[in-house]
C-alpha cells in the first residue's frame, strides 16, 4: 500500500470532480507513472509556448501566453491525478516514488527556462529553475533523513506555477499595450527570491531537527 504520510496537502483531492476523474482514469487502465510522464510533456509544451513569446507578436503572442498558462495547469492536473490514481485508486507501484519526484524537476526546468527565454533573460529562467530544484531537493533531503516532508513556502511548486500562470494571463492582457518582457521577468524574480526564502526556511528546519535529535 502506498505511504500517504508525507503527501503534499491538497484540498482539491477532496472535491467531487477530482474523485470522478480519478475513477475514470483508474478504469481506463492508465498507470500513475504514465500520468507523471505526461506532466513532462505538458511542461515541455508550456516551455515552448513561453519561449515563443520572444519571436511572436500580436495575436500569436497572446496565443503563446495563453497556451503556456494552460499547459502549466495541465501539468499541475497530472501532478494531482498521478497521486490520486496511485493512492486513492490503489494502483501505485514500486517505481512510484521515482515517477513522483523526477518528472517534477524536469517540468520545473522546462517551464521556467521557457519563461526566461520568452522574457529575453534566459539566465534568469535558469536561475529560477536552479532555485526550484534546490527547494525540492531540501524537501527530499529532509525526508531521506527521516524527517516529515516539508512543503512550506512561500515558493513551493504550486506557488511557482501560480506565479507563472498569473504572468501569462497578465502578459496576454497587456500584449497590445506594452512590452510584456518585464512582466515575465518580474515573475521569475519573484520565483527566485521567494525560492531563496523557502530554501532558507526548509534548511533551517532540517538543521534544527538534526540538532534536537542529536
Amino acid at each position: 500500500m502506498a505511504d500517504t504520510k508525507n503527501r503534499r496537502p491538497l484540498t482539491s483531492r477532496d472535491t467531487g470532480w477530482a474523485r470522478a476523474i480519478t475513477r475514470r482514469l483508474a478504469a481506463s487502465g492508465i498507470a500513475p507513472n504514465q500520468i507523471s510522464a505526461a506532466s513532462v510533456g505538458f511542461a515541455a509544451f508550456a516551455g515552448i509556448c513561453f519561449a515563443a513569446v520572444a519571436w511572436t507578436e500580436g495575436g500569436a503572442r497572446i496565443a503563446a501566453l495563453i497556451g503556456g498558462g494552460l499547459f502549466v495547469q495541465m501539468r499541475l492536473l497530472c501532478n494531482l491525478f498521478d497521486g490520486m490514481v496511485a493512492v486513492e485508486a490503489g494502483q501505485g507501484g514500486p517505481t512510484g516514488p521515482f515517477w513522483n519526484e523526477v518528472p517534477d524537476r524536469a517540468a520545473d526546468i522546462l517551464i521556467l527556462v521557457g519563461v526566461g527565454i520568452g522574457s529575453g533573460l534566459a539566465w534568469l529562467g535558469w536561475a529560477a529553475a536552479a532555485v526550484a530544484v534546490l527547494v525540492a531537493y531540501l524537501r527530499a533531503f529532509g525526508g531521506a533523513m527521516g524527517q516529515d516532508a516539508d512543503y512550506r513556502g512561500p515558493m513551493a511548486k504550486q506557488h511557482r506555477m501560480a506565479i507563472v500562470t498569473v504572468a501569462a494571463v497578465a502578459g496576454a492582457a497587456l500584449v497590445n499595450w506594452t512590452n510584456i518582457a518585464p512582466v515575465l521577468q518580474l515573475a521569475l524574480w519573484v520565483v527566485v527570491l521567494g525560492g531563496c526564502v523557502t530554501a532558507f526556511r526548509r534548511a533551517t528546519v532540517i538543521c534544527a531537527t538534526l540538532v534536537q535529535s542529536d
